[in-house]
């Protein structure tokens, strides 16, 4: 017999399914276990984190339930955590405040001239395979890293080298604490472009990735990539970022997504980012439409298990027409040191606030 719960949770299936949406039914917590290869040490944390996962089931199917959906959940390495708890993993960022740093000159282009669509997954050997950074809130370097293998393999026109994010984690300093405390505990891009130009980057390879801060251990740095520069978008600005990810390529980008819709966001475009608390760097490799929705294509950094192969595509509105909200709590993101002003951000999640890439890339 299947359980009540398994029952309850069934019972809100009905709606039709998108494209890639899993059939749930009978999912239960002992598949979940199974799946992600998880387990608990005593009988009550198994017991407390099964209820959390009936509780977010049925979100889950509440939400795939609804007859005028665009996007659909699915469960997760996430499933059994409680939001707070989800907001605590994965996340460590806030944005640098504008002007820190030089501006990108994007005015020659005109936003009509843009293509229709953009996917820089398409370039064969342009963008890497999906990262997890695990538990460590490293988003940042894996942005910085990301967003360094595919600007080196438009520069070179050779396939991206797998690059260290622990690298980046390590030993890129953060005297005042902007994004958070460096590390594990949070950082910025441009913070990781400006070291990344005097020390270069090695390969994961040579540099693995161990979730964890630790200390810089230069014997493990042999660079194969660098920048000479980087540049930064103007905040709040739809048609420069849209402008850099068609014309210059993959772009370091910040968005709010400690939202719950995030954490069980399994595909399709996601309309219901009503935050703008920037806790979260990621890439961004394209833009596009799917039926009447427009979309941004974002490259996350929680494994290729998390939506849409470890992506998701961010509904996006077009110049003059993305939304905007304040992110009145800047520190609860840590930002820099003192740092307490309000701030305007636009665009789905906040898309649009803080927007960096590298220039004038070499292989070394």
């Amino acid at each position: 017999m299947k359980s009540a719960a398994v029952l309850s949770l069934a019972a809100l299936a009905g709606a039709a399914k998108l494209s890639g949406e899993p059939d749930l039914t009978g999912y239960d917590y002992k598949r979940f276990l199974e799946e992600h290869g998880k387990g608990y040490s005593t009988t009550f944390e198994m017991a407390k984190r099964e209820q959390i996962f009936n509780e977010n089931m049925k979100e889950i199917l509440a939400q795939n339930a609804k007859e005028d959906k665009t996007w659909f959940a699915a469960p997760n390495k996430f499933t059994d955590m409680t939001n707070e708890e989800f907001k605590a993993t994965g996340h460590g960022h806030y944005p640098h405040k504008e002007g820190a740093f030089e501006k990108a000159d994007l005015s020659g282009f005109k936003v009509e001239d843009l293509p229709d669509s953009v996917d820089w997954r398409e370039h064969d050997g342009v963008v890497t395979a999906v990262k997890d950074q695990g538990g460590c809130g490293s988003c940042w370097a894996f942005s910085v890293t990301e967003t360094m293998e595919s600007q080196l393999a438009i520069a070179t026109g050779n396939p991206a080298p797998i690059l260290s994010p622990q690298q980046v984690v390590s030993c890129a300093p953060n005297p005042d604490h902007c994004g958070g405390s460096g590390g594990c505990d949070g950082s910025t891009q441009p913070l990781g472009f400006n070291y990344t130009m005097s020390a270069g980057q090695t390969t994961e390879e040579s540099y693995p990735y161990t979730a964890r801060t630790g200390t810089c251990d230069e014997s493990k740095i042999k660079p194969v990539a660098q920048n000479g520069g980087f540049k930064s978008l103007t905040t709040n600005s739809y048609t420069e970022l849209a402008t850099a990810v068609a014309n210059v390529g993959p772009v370091a980008i910040s968005v709010a997504a400690g939202g719950f819709g995030w954490q069980i966001y399994g595909g399709g475009v996601y309309t219901d980012g009503g935050d703008y608390v920037m806790d979260h760097a990621v890439g961004l490799v394209g833009y596009g439409v799917d039926g009447d929705k427009m979309y941004w294509t974002v490259r996350n950094s929680w494994g290729s298990g998390w939506g849409e192969n470890g992506y998701i595509r961010l509904q996006r509105f077009g110049e003059g027409n993305e939304p905007c909200g304040m992110d009145n709590n800047p520190q609860d993101g840590d930002a820099c040191a003192g740092d307490t002003d309000p701030r305007e951000y636009c665009g789905m999640c906040g898309i649009l606030s803080a927007s960096a890439y590298p220039t004038d890339m070499k292989a070394l």
